[in-house]
């Protein structure tokens, strides 16, 4: 089934109707996945926003519960605050896709299901678009993904030459075909597949950290010009790092919680000044052995996707890939050096 270039907005026009519908745009000089507005120039042809689609599914801020005192019995009460509504997300590429699937690990498993994420979550429809270009810094292939296919989507597009080809992926998905046939038409367009031009070689880098855990030769090179800004870990689709505050107001208050970073030093800073991770150097590798190794351990999954946005926009050039390389070199040379003492 084909979707015509032309019939892209009166789609989206008749969805957002009864959902709403996310798609990729500027907003305030910044790309990111925003409402859909007809009048309003999509960015479809950007390889990844600048701001991954998260947001939708984990706010960079969220009020969990609102508190008080009722005012006529006086008892005090707590409601939890669920905010959620049918979303369809469009345009989303196979890395962020994947991305939700970390998510949805850290969030609904291992016994514990947050109520906020998963409300949002039960109500997402996802719509993915095979990439039709690559970044100079995207590298998902190294990381497992496929750059023109995101099968975890409920619907996947993929653009050629006037049109897509659109494929329903999974039941969710199915429903909302019947929503694209007034606007498609039979037949299928051809399309050309890319591959990333950043590869990097990541299938043994778990086993590499556990033998460079402490090593001194690769951190303190890695951390040397890191700034702790927390750029990397703001624009990273999978980071989920939090701090729970609240607001109170005479006899009411909300409970919230607002996107973290554990690159900052007062994120694990403890009460009576304690700090388990008092310099620069802890902060990187604890973020980069969370990204390749705590995660897996503990998933069975890697937590980078390969979307290259880290490496994009760190203003120093700290980069992901070098770091796979080294551990992978010096990790090589240990067990060389071991296997000759």
């Amino acid at each position: 089934m084909i979707l015509k270039d032309e019939m892209l907005d009166s789609l989206l026009t008749e969805l957002s109707k009864e959902q709403i519908v996310y798609v990729p745009k500027q907003v305030n000089g910044t790309t990111r996945f925003a409402p859909y507005v007809s009048s309003d120039k999509m960015k479809l042809d950007q390889v990844n926003t600048v701001m991954p689609p998260k947001d939708l599914l984990f706010p960079q801020t969220q009020n969990m519960y609102h508190y008080g005192v009722e005012k006529n019995s006086g008892n005090m009460f707590i409601d939890p605050v669920i905010e959620s509504a049918d979303q369809i997300l469009f345009g989303v590429r196979s890395c962020d896709m994947r991305s939700f699937d970390c998510l949805d690990a850290a969030f609904l498993t291992k016994g514990y299901i947050d109520e906020f994420y998963q409300a949002k979550r039960d109500r997402l429809t996802t719509i993915a678009i095979g990439c039709t270009e690559v970044s100079e810094t995207c590298f998902c292939e190294s990381m497992g993904q496929d750059p023109n296919h995101a099968p975890q989507a409920d619907i996947q597009l993929r653009h050629g030459e006037g049109g897509y080809n659109v494929t329903a992926q999974t039941e969710k998905g199915e429903a909302l075909l019947e929503k694209f046939k007034p606007f498609c038409e039979e037949g299928e367009v051809e399309v050309a597949d890319v591959h990333c031009t950043l590869n990097v070689d990541a299938s043994n880098i778990k086993d590499n950290l556990d033998i460079l855990h402490e090593s001194h030769e690769l951190w303190d090179s890695m951390s040397y010009k890191c700034l702790n800004c927390g750029t990397c870990t703001f624009v990273c689709p999978t980071c989920y790092c939090f701090d729970i505050d609240q607001e109170n107001r005479c006899k009411e208050g909300v409970r919230f919680r607002c996107w973290d970073s554990c690159m900052f030093s007062e994120y694990t800073a403890m009460a009576g000044g304690h700090n388990p991770r008092p310099e620069k150097r802890d902060r990187v590798r604890n973020r980069f052995m969370h990204k390749l190794n705590y995660f897996e351990d503990r998933y069975g999954k890697m937590l980078c996707v390969g979307c290259g946005r880290c490496i994009e926009k760190c203003p120093v050039s700290l980069d992901i890939t070098v770091l796979i390389d080294r551990a992978n070199e010096l990790a090589q040379a240990e067990e060389t050096e071991a296997a000759h003492a």
